[in-house]
C-alpha cells in the first residue's frame, strides 16, 4: 500500500535531522505504515537488516516490534547505501522481555543516514540494550535518535544506549539525541554518546610496527564498527553483515 499519510515536518522531533526534500520526491511510493512484528511469549528471534535498494536514492525502513512476556529479539541494522536512508524502529516490551539492537551508519559524500528508535518498557522486568556506531566522511550526516520510555509500573527495568561516531573529515556531521522518559522508580537506565576522530597516537603506534597508514585506518575502523555486531550469535549472519559494512568502509577509505 502506497503512502497516504501527510509528509513529516521538522516539528516532529524524530524528523529533526531528516532530509525532507529528498523524502518528498518519493513519499507517495513508500509504505503507509510500519511493518508489524510480534515475537510470541517465551520465544526468541534474530534479524539482520541491510537497508534495501532505494527509491530515487531514498530508503525508509519502519518496524513496530511487540515482544510478549519473556520474548527476546536481537536486531542488527546497517545504513550505508542511500542518498537519504532512515531506519525507524519502535519496540514495546512486555514483562521480562529483552530487546538487543546493534546498528551501524557508514556514510560519505552528501549522504544523510539515520537510525531512530523508540523503546517502550510497558511492563516490569524487561531489558533493552542499544549499540550504534557511525563512521562518516565527506559531507555526510549520520544521526541516532534513541528514546526509551519506562511506564509507571514497569519496575526492575534495565535499559542502556551507547552511540559513538567517528568523523574522518571535519566536514562530516554526527548527531546524537539520546532520551529517557521514566515514570517508575526502581529502574536502571543509562545512555552515552561520543563523537570523535581516529586516535593519532594509535595510528602512530601502528605505523611504528610497520603498518602503512591506510591499513592502520582500516583496522581501527573495522574494530570500531564490529562493536555494533558483536551480539550476532550466528557466525554466518554476523559475517554477512560485517562484510557488507566493510565494503562500505572501503568506499570511504
Amino acid at each position: 500500500m502506497t503512502n497516504v499519510l501527510p509528509l513529516p515536518t521538522k516539528r516532529d522531533e524524530s524528523w529533526r535531522y531528516g532530509d525532507l526534500a529528498a523524502l518528498e520526491a518519493v513519499w507517495g511510493e513508500l509504505p503507509s505504515g510500519p511493518q508489524q512484528i510480534i515475537i510470541p511469549a517465551g520465544t526468541s528471534e534474530t534479524r539482520q537488516i541491510i537497508q534495501p535498494v532505494p527509491i530515487g536514492g531514498v530508503a525508509v525502513t519502519h518496524l513496530h516490534v511487540h515482544l510478549e512476556a519473556g520474548a527476546q529479539m536481537a536486531l542488527h541494522l546497517l545504513a550505508a547505501d542511500n542518498d537519504y536512508g532512515r531506519m525507524h524502529i519502535e519496540v514495546t516490551l512486555a514483562r521480562g522481555a529483552h530487546f538487543e539492537l546493534g546498528g551501524a551508519i557508514i556514510g560519505t559524500g552528501e549522504q544523510t543516514l539515520e537510525i531512530v528508535t523508540e523503546i517502550t518498557h510497558a511492563e516490569p522486568e524487561a531489558t533493552s540494550n542499544q549499540v550504534v556506531r557511525s563512521v562518516l566522511g565527506g559531507r555526510a550526516t549520520g544521526s541516532f535518535l534513541g528514546k526509551v520510555n519506562v511506564a509507571r509500573h514497569a519496575q526492575k527495568t534495565d535499559a542502556e544506549q551507547s552511540f559513538k561516531a567517528m568523523l574522518l573529515e571535519r566536514t562530516a556531521t554526527a548527531n546524537a539525541k539520546p532520551e529517557l522518559e521514566i515514570f517508575a522508580d526502581d529502574v536502571q537506565c543509562a545512555h552515552g554518546a561520543t563523537v570523535g576522530e581516529l586516535d593519532k597516537q594509535a595510528l602512530f603506534y601502528m605505523a611504528s610496527r610497520g603498518l602503512d597508514p591506510l591499513t592502520a585506518r582500516r583496522l581501527m575502523l573495522q574494530a570500531f564498527i564490529a562493536d555494533a555486531f558483536v551480539s550476532v550469535a550466528d557466525d554466518a549472519a554476523r559475517e554477512t553483515i560485517e562484510n557488507r559494512a566493510l565494503e562500505a568502509l572501503e568506499a570511504i577509505l
